[in-house]
């Protein structure tokens, strides 16, 4: 017997408090698309940002927490931001902020119905979202660490623990190299440590590989992206390639080992050449067989919309449910023909989607299908022309 489609993961509900340029702001989601029309500097990708935030990771701007506060007589205030999920595991409510801390290192919390969490990683598994930015337009051309961070987003989708794996990496890292930086050479402690660093970076990159083989599989097939250029993502990492030939275990011993040998270089260059840290991601526009990094803005565009619809749809049928989208002024860069296209994309998609952009008239084509916005400086207002559609 076939079992029922699971419900989709949407966002109901979102509050914030002193949250960038929201004193407060409470707005509710109704429909699977939402789109946010409103004028440069009037709080729309602020509003993406506080989604981003709900869920692993440092959200869509990659924001220190002491940063996010509105700004009050020149010092950033406390900040909170909560939403109201409902999915595939039931409704949940999950806050995160920095209310109850002071100072510029105010530390961010985390809160999953009432209860205080660890750390983001343990979110994982309830909510997702992968976002599209204008500031992403140079993801090829800046450093490894922006493609990593977007890699490692579409991988926590499909693997949740992933998120938990890279922060424990990053936790046994930090530790050896503080170890090191001091001059201390506790052997123990350090083989403990690099002990920890080698489980955790074959298991972020096993995670990894095996994202990029599945997508790929959708991208180069096109049957995920319709309009929108076939592509080809290569994962960039000596351990990831290690494991296309060689048992996990085996790959473990060699890291530890690569470790190990180099901890005189490693501390005078103040930080490890080996780990899961080090990885970067390629992107290849099969039609022109020609790397991203050499394509138009334009096309690098085309080919991240490919990428975020063939994982959305990947996800949904792995897991059920597919993260939401965040999609940040993403159709103003897009010629005509491409904007329908991801419109007709977007409407066959298993995920919620939020888009912002300056027009409303640039939505019209979702007229009855999404619900619509404007933004004030003190919320949302409907747009008539954007009557709710039915519910997701």
């Amino acid at each position: 017997m076939t079992q029922p489609p699971l419900p989709p993961l949407r966002l109901a509900r979102l509050r914030l408090t002193d949250f960038r340029s929201y004193a407060a702001f409470d707005g509710r989601f109704a429909a699977r698309i939402v789109a946010i029309a409103g004028e440069n500097g009037v709080g729309k990708t602020n509003l993406l940002e506080a989604i981003s935030l709900l869920g692993p990771g440092r959200g869509l701007r990659g924001a220190r927490a002491a940063e996010i506060g509105r700004r009050s007589g020149g010092e950033a205030r406390p900040w909170a931001a909560w939403g109201r999920f409902e999915g595939p595991h039931g409704a949940c409510d999950i806050a995160t902020g920095t209310v109850g801390e002071d100072g510029p290192d105010a530390r961010r919390k985390w809160r999953l119905d009432g209860e205080p969490l660890k750390s983001g990683a343990e979110l994982a598994d309830r909510a997702a979202a992968v976002w599209l930015t204008p500031q992403m337009d140079r993801l090829f051309q800046e450093g490894a660490s922006g493609r990593r961070r977007f890699l490692d987003r579409l991988v926590w989708a499909l693997e949740p623990g992933h998120a938990r794996e890279v922060a424990a990496h990053e936790t046994a890292m930090s530790g050896r190299n503080r170890l090191l930086g001091e001059g201390r050479r506790d052997a123990r402690w350090l083989a403990a440590l690099e002990d920890a660093m080698a489980r955790h970076a074959v298991a972020a990159a096993a995670a990894r590989r095996a994202l990029v083989i599945r997508l790929n599989a959708l991208l180069e097939a096109g049957t995920a992206t319709g309009a929108f250029p076939a592509a080809r993502l290569a994962l960039l990492d000596p351990i990831a390639a290690a494991l296309d030939a060689t048992p996990a275990v085996a790959v473990e011993d060699r890291v530890r080992e690569d470790l190990a040998a180099n901890r005189a270089r490693d501390a005078a260059a103040g930080g490890a050449a080996v780990g899961a840290h080090r990885a970067d991601l390629a992107l290849i526009h099969l039609p022109k067989d020609l790397p991203a990094e050499l394509c138009s803005t334009g096309e690098q565009k085309a080919l991240l919309v490919s990428v975020v619809l063939a994982h959305a749809t990947l996800i949904g049928a792995a897991r059920g449910f597919a993260p939401l989208l965040l999609l940040d002024e993403v159709a103003a860069h897009l010629d005509q023909a491409r904007r329908e296209a991801l419109y007709t994309a977007l409407a066959g998609l298993p995920a919620q989607v939020f888009l912002t952009g300056t027009e409303a008239d640039i939505f019209a084509p979702l007229q009855g299908l999404a619900e619509g916005f404007g933004v004030t400086p003190s919320g949302l207002v409907p747009l008539p022309e954007f009557p709710v559609p039915n519910p997701v």
